[in-house]
């Protein structure tokens, strides 16, 4: 923990990680010890960047290197969590109230066979499984749905070109109606920087 960034407010600085494969299924770990399923996760130690921190855990966790992938896409800012009052160590200093996260939406261009799970002397996983893109969020702890759900609609367009799948309808209501705004606002930013690619392209 001496070598995590925990910000004054209490939110420890991290990267999410989400690898896809050509199928459009998304790489969704079980926790070593039956503890759950969650994407690759983890601190950004002090000198690096929130991209480096990214391959670091990566290889660590997964058993993969930047070879093996092609870079999508990564979150504009930072999502934050906080975690329930049973899961924070108040014996630690400084006390971690949640999570900050930068997420890089990944894709793997070589064999699913060269995922490794014991690349850590404490591994991370000890099983793995392809999933549909929204079950994660139905898979993870109950206190990361939310920032799951907010990273798949943000991340998602990287993947599907012609819009995202059918969200689950079992969302709560201000769930969808935030994303929807969020998607709407993204897809303005893009038409508007390819308009503004073409006026450079055409010197106007």
């Amino acid at each position: 923990m001496q070598n995590d960034h925990i910000d004054s407010e209490g939110f420890r600085a991290n990267v999410g990680i989400i690898v896809s494969n050509t199928e459009d299924r998304l790489w969704l770990g079980g926790r070593a010890s039956n503890k759950g399923w969650q994407f690759p996760q983890g601190g950004i130690l002090k000198g690096e960047t929130a991209e480096q921190a990214m391959y670091r855990e990566l290889e660590e966790e997964v058993g993969l290197t930047g070879d093996d992938v092609v870079l999508l896409g990564s979150t504009k800012h930072w999502l934050r969590y906080r975690l329930p009052s049973r899961f924070v160590r108040r014996d630690t200093k400084p006390i971690c109230i949640g999570q900050k996260q930068r997420w890089f939406l990944l894709r793997l261009h070589v064999s699913d066979d060269r995922v490794r799970l014991d690349g850590s002397d404490s591994p991370e996983f000890d099983r793995w499984r392809w999933v549909d893109f929204w079950q994660p969020v139905d898979e993870v702890i109950y206190f990361k749905r939310r920032v799951y759900a907010q990273v798949l609609h943000e991340l998602g367009p990287n993947m599907f070109n012609q819009g995202l799948p059918p969200r689950p309808k079992t969302w709560p209501k201000d769930w969808r109606q935030t994303f929807d705004k969020d998607l709407k606002r993204s897809a303005k930013t893009r038409r508007g920087s390819r308009g503004l690619d073409n006026c450079e392209t055409d010197n106007c």
